[in-house]
């Protein structure tokens, strides 16, 4: 092939096109668990996490709510995957032996959110979150059925297994937040005047994104260790089904999700599918989706 500015611009068109079609038919799991928000700076402060709208009768005036508790952030970071082809093969017509690299490229792309947000999740047991206590803990603050402060629990860890996680992913906010500076973007420098080409007699393709994952709110995830069975699960959806807002109102949490890593999928199914657990009916069978996600232990 003859090496000039119209065919690297027809490989760049037919190399973007692989990407998209590669980019969109990828799966991925991470818009289950969390919430995207998009980003306009370096670092994004969330004052509002934590807090909760409520309705009142109006009577006199209207009664402000003040969202601002605290400087909870998450800091993007700047990704990149880059790969370089060289001249000669574009010369020998060798440049088609590419296309499944540009495909890989887009499914990498599609999955990288999953490999940043549930590691996230994973680390909640020990990082923390906006009110300063780990994301999965015993002790966040809490209130009882009159508004009074107590302390209450988002997990059990007296187990020793794998950990699963039960979610509410129904609201607005998520148990996690994947936030979004700079969509994935396909790149490209083929330009013969480029310094790279120039100096390797290579052309460079690849994609960068600037984005980061981070917690959300606490109060739509619980963390077990436990044996993933229908005891421990009914024990993660009664503590989440009992937290309670500062006014003493239930936060109607409705866990929707349960979330395993691969050694868990067989339990998973067993309390979400089985009509029966030891000669028993199964009063947990359909009350949430199983999501197994091979980026959990």
């Amino acid at each position: 092939m003859i090496v000039n500015s119209e065919n690297l611009r027809a490989a760049f068109v037919g190399f973007k096109q692989l990407f998209n079609e590669a980019f969109d038919a990828a799966p991925s799991d991470w818009t289950q668990v969390a919430t995207e928000v998009p980003s306009t700076t370096a670092r994004e402060i969330y004052p509002w996490l934590g807090r909760n709208t409520k309705f009142r009768e109006w009577v006199g005036n209207r009664v402000y709510q003040n969202l601002e508790t605290h400087d909870f952030a998450i800091t993007n970071k700047h990704y990149e995957n880059t790969v370089e082809i060289k001249v000669d093969e574009f010369e020998d017509d060798q440049y088609g032996i590419y296309a499944p690299i540009f495909r890989q490229l887009g499914q990498n792309a599609k999955t990288h959110p999953d490999k940043l947000i549930f590691p996230v999740l994973q680390s909640g047991t020990s990082a923390k979150c906006y009110d300063g206590q780990p994301f999965f803990a015993m002790a966040h603050p809490g209130w009882d059925a009159n508004g009074n402060a107590i302390t209450v629990a988002n997990m059990d860890a007296n187990g020793t297994g794998p950990w699963w996680y039960l979610m509410d992913t129904s609201k607005e906010v998520r148990p996690l937040i994947f936030q979004k500076r700079k969509n994935y973007t396909f790149v490209s420098r083929f330009r013969p005047d480029d310094p790279h080409v120039f100096e390797m007699n290579a052309f460079l393709y690849g994609v960068d994104a600037r984005v980061a994952a981070g917690f959300g709110l606490w109060q739509f995830a619980f963390a077990s260790n436990q044996p993933l069975d229908s005891t421990h699960y009914g024990n993660a959806m009664a503590a989440l089904r009992s937290l309670r807002t500062e006014a003493g109102d239930s936060m109607d949490v409705r866990p929707n999700l349960l979330v395993v890593g691969p050694s868990n999928q067989g339990p998973g199914n067993t309390v979400l599918k089985a009509e029966t657990i030891n000669a028993s009916t199964n009063i947990w069978r359909d009350t949430a989706k199983l999501l197994v996600s091979n980026w959990l232990s």
